[in-house]
């Protein structure tokens, strides 16, 4: 099981970034993903939780707005949409799999993709 995330980079508040996270060696279209996140110096943050088909997709905390996830089982790979971004959006973000075709839980974690907003 691999999960590579891309897309990260350095951001200006007020900008979008779209993440990517590429999944390969199982089936993709079998497992739940989640994306979260890690602030320095602060714990994991949930950010958004989508089912096998893509919907329902679940965001949690502050997350629902300016966050937009989504998935192509085609490409096997999930997204990361964050719109208006902010200083405190900068973080290592992550994807992560699931064990099940609901995300209950997480079984494997990609490296994470560093987003930084700054002006």
């Amino acid at each position: 099981v691999q999960l590579v995330e891309s897309g990260g980079g350095l951001a200006q508040p007020g900008g979008s970034m779209r993440l990517s996270c590429t999944a390969s060696g199982f089936s993709f279209t079998n497992y739940a993903m989640n994306w979260a996140r890690q602030a320095p110096g602060k714990g994991i943050e949930w950010i958004a939780s989508i089912y096998v088909g893509g919907n329902p997709t679940y965001y949690f905390g502050s997350a629902n707005g300016r966050f937009t996830a989504s998935r192509d089982n085609d490409k096997d790979t999930v997204y990361l949409e964050i719109n208006n971004l902010r200083p405190e959006d900068t973080a290592l973000y992550y994807c992560a799999r699931a064990p099940y075709t609901v995300p209950v839980g997480v079984d494997y974690w990609g490296q994470g993709t560093q987003v930084t907003v700054s002006s």
